[in-house]
């Protein structure tokens, strides 16, 4: 009889596989188990040892673990998803290496908690399956783990010393002051129905959250750091995942960044100071939340009897809202900028800032050809007039608020409205 491993590797090579009742045959055999007295008992911890081994082989191949939640919720579902979580708590806690503090932080803000027992015992109880259905759902969850590619690390994982990689990627969660009264003004733009309000309440978030930028880049052109720019990961899911993606690049855009399309795996890549990194993630989420309600009024106010498919509508709306939306922003950006430059150029012997955001700019492009260097560009066609017009004056509208192995990666390319 096979031991309990060579059970787990039947069952997920015939899952890979394209013969369906030969995986059902290989499920049934880990139904059965060993044969021994505790034969369920090995198969669970077997199934534990080789997920947990997976995610390890994931953290220096540049996942971190809410880009495998993600990915796990968008291929499989939340129910996978949990059992993945389960698995990383269950790895955190025999964890030898150095592990950063951002990490934890990761884990706890998903959730990520061992309880006693069993670990797929206890998710599979939580879960309410049976066991047949709870070993498939958990070697499908393996089969996804170990097809995972590698990509771009971005923050130094576990058990590494970090060198030549970024101290902080910048994270919309991070406390300051600053970002308080940024959050407090987002949450009023987004609450009050008058849109003038709306407006004044986002230029001065926006004022904010530029004038933090430039202390920040002023502040680290005095110093003798060597940081490398840092990396945010931004969810593109469907529907409408090009649309979303072009929202990210235009908020990138005007914030210094630079953004990359991983449409396979269902996110953009953003690379950039902490600062501006704080500011798109921030802005990326109340945005999409805008264009999404804006999107949802303007296609119950469509004309009665329009030929127009509403998929087709909905793309060239959003479409539209991004594109207007990043033009908006690099204007209060370069008002902002030249702002700084003159108070900066009236102070003696003040650091000129347009040369300091011209080499932090270069700084960031040099990090995107490293570590994307076969990117390509993406076009996105806008199919509806109707549609497109729409977008643009919700955008108009809208508040500014700040709140490996693959194809190369596409960065969406401006839409041409047909």
């Amino acid at each position: 009889m096979p031991d309990a491993d060579e059970l787990v590797a039947n069952a997920l090579a015939a899952v890979r596989g394209t013969d369906v009742r030969q995986a059902e045959r290989q499920l049934d055999q880990l139904m059965v188990g060993t044969g021994a007295a505790d034969g369920t008992t090995a198969v669970d911890a077997a199934l534990l040892r080789r997920l947990v081994r997976g995610l390890g082989r994931l953290w220096p191949r540049g996942w971190q673990p809410v880009d495998v939640d993600r990915i796990t919720s968008r291929r499989l579902d939340a129910r996978a998803a949990r059992l993945v979580r389960a698995a990383m708590a269950a790895q955190r806690r025999d964890q030898a290496e150095p592990v950063p503090a951002w990490w934890d932080d990761q884990l706890s803000e998903l959730g990520a908690t061992e309880g006693g027992g069993s670990v797929l015992a206890g998710w599979a109880s939580r879960e309410g399956l049976d066991r047949a259905d709870a070993l498939r759902a958990a070697v499908d969850t393996l089969a996804l783990v170990e097809s995972l590619p590698p990509i771009a690390v971005l923050r130094p994982p576990p058990g590494t010393s970090g060198a030549a990689l970024p101290r902080s990627g910048g994270s919309a969660r991070s406390g300051s002051p600053m970002l308080d009264r940024v959050r407090a003004l987002l949450a009023k733009a987004e609450s009050t129905t008058f849109p003038a309000e709306a407006e004044a309440l986002t230029g001065k978030a926006q004022e904010l959250i530029a004038r933090h930028s430039i202390d920040e880049a002023l502040l680290a052109a005095g110093s003798e750091r060597g940081d490398l720019p840092g990396g945010v990961r931004l969810s593109t899911d469907t529907p409408y995942a090009g649309a979303k993606a072009l929202l990210v690049q235009e908020v990138a855009a005007a914030n210094r960044c630079e953004a990359v399309w991983s449409d396979d795996l269902g996110f953009a890549t953003v690379l950039g100071w902490p600062a501006d990194l704080v500011a798109v993630e921030l802005l990326y989420t109340s945005l999409l939340v805008q264009a999404t309600a804006a999107m949802l009024r303007g296609r119950a106010e469509r004309r009665q009897g329009s030929g127009r498919r509403t998929k087709v509508w909905d793309e060239s709306f959003l479409n539209a809202f991004a594109l207007r939306i990043g033009e908006r922003l690099r204007t209060a950006t370069e008002a902002a900028t030249d702002a700084a430059d003159q108070a900066a150029a009236e102070t003696a012997g003040a650091e000129r800032l347009l040369p300091v955001l011209a080499a932090r700019g270069e700084a960031v492009r040099e990090r995107l050809d490293t570590l994307f260097p076969g990117v390509t560009r993406h076009r996105l066609s806008v199919r509806d007039a109707e549609g497109w017009s729409s977008g643009t004056s919700a955008a108009d509208r809208a508040s500014l608020d700040v709140g490996g192995a693959r194809k190369p990666r596409q960065v969406p390319g401006r839409p041409d409205p047909r």
